[in-house]
């Protein structure tokens, strides 16, 4: 892989950690937004709309620009029947995410571009883990950039419509019982694939919002090289392609707020995690290689709720909770996927031409014990606990 296709990744954030259940998902794109659990859509009041609900970009002013960071830290613990046992590297990892929006005096049209990585994970058990077949490290990174154009239809009802230009990144490591000394099993690629999105936002009376926010699926055809370690005499791995779906998802919410003071919102976000089969690397040295996937589809239920404190100061706190998608039979410790309990407070200051937020959550799975899987050296406890902080600065001109 050349060093040319290594810049968007190293803007996205070589190896990302995962936060959530949802498969390889990453929901967390704003401070604000993870503040309140990502009950976002339905309120979508500052440049980060453009991922949360693009129509919300309407309701900003002439130029705003939001510059962030989401730093990650993943903490995976396993534990078999036999008394084997592995555990993540937990060093903490960074994220960047860049919104721009601009919305012209008198005009109902508003422009937006945002650069984020909605999907990824990444996880590392050392070389020496009781499942070598199954997993060892991998790296999925994802980064989109995506222009998006809101049109007000009346003061009240906005809606969207973005293109996402997407690259991405793969690399996985892992023992497959080949011959002795060629048993060391890496592969890595990249591609590109081209989707869309959506959005709605309707705000009927000045005490409820609700909104609306759809993402496209896409499929990147992922061209690369594998290696079976030592290197085999023909050297520089073999020329290896595969293929991955990333899902289809809809996000809706409703706010209410009794007062100017406070903002209490609901979200319920379903992935069409049913899409994602198997995953299958061909032209690997030995034969090709199957990661299978069979994902099941879920929701995520989100709770937030913010409070004005005066003079621009404010304060946020959220839940969430988020369904597994992935089966007992198929189920990697290179995704170890769970239900999980998320919690989450921030706070921050819109000022008339500066602002900021920081927002914090942790994730805790509470043990998922997996059996009946294809590869019996998964089978065990895998417990969870991750950390994540988000912080940005704002900009209006």
């Amino acid at each position: 892989m050349n060093q040319t296709r290594l810049l968007p990744l190293a803007l996205a954030a070589t190896c990302l950690s995962q936060a959530h259940a949802v498969g390889y998902r990453l929901p967390n794109q704003d401070p604000e937004g993870i503040a309140r659990g990502n009950a976002f859509a339905a309120t979508a009041d500052n440049p980060s709309a453009i991922y949360y609900n693009p129509a919300g970009i309407t309701q900003l002013e002439g130029h705003d620009m939001s510059l962030g960071v989401y730093l990650i830290s993943t903490d995976v613990g396993f534990q078999s029947a036999g008394g084997g046992s592995a555990s993540t590297q937990s060093d903490f990892q960074a994220v960047p995410q860049i919104y721009y929006t601009y919305s012209p005096a008198d005009s109902p049209l508003s422009f937006g571009l945002g650069m984020y990585a909605p999907y990824g994970l990444g996880i590392d058990y050392g070389r020496y883990t009781p499942f070598p077949t199954a997993a060892q490290d991998g790296a999925l990174a994802y980064v989109t950039v995506n222009p998006v154009v809101a049109y007000e239809i009346t003061p009240c009802l906005s809606v969207a419509a973005g293109l996402t230009l997407n690259y991405s990144e793969v690399r996985f490591e892992r023992r497959i019982g080949l011959l002795p000394g060629f048993d060391q099993f890496q592969v890595e690629g990249d591609g590109y694939a081209t989707g869309f999105n959506l959005g709605v936002l309707w705000q009927p009376v000045d005490e409820w919002s609700f909104g609306l926010n759809y993402r496209s699926p896409t499929e990147i055809d992922y061209e690369g090289r594998s290696i079976t370690a030592p290197v085999p005499p023909f050297g520089g791995g073999t020329p290896t392609d595969a293929s991955l779906h990333f899902p289809q998802y809809i996000v809706g919410g409703v706010s209410f707020r009794p007062n100017d003071d406070w903002n209490f919102e609901f979200n319920l976000d379903w992935t069409d995690w049913d899409q994602v089969n198997d995953t299958v690397f061909v032209g690997t040295f030995g034969g090709n290689q199957t990661f299978p996937f069979r994902y099941e589809s879920t929701f995520m239920y989100n709770f937030g709720v913010t409070r004005q404190l005066g003079d621009g100061w404010f304060v946020s706190a959220g839940y969430i909770y988020s369904e597994n998608s992935a089966p007992d039979a198929t189920f990697t410790p290179l995704n170890p996927d769970s239900d999980l309990h998320l919690g989450s407070i921030g706070f921050g200051h819109r000022g008339e031409k500066i602002g900021w937020a920081l927002g914090y959550h942790f994730a805790y799975n509470g043990g998922r014990t997996v059996t009946g899987n294809y590869n019996p050296t998964v089978n065990g406890e895998y417990e969870t606990f991750n950390h994540a902080v988000n912080a940005s600065v704002r900009f209006r001109f």
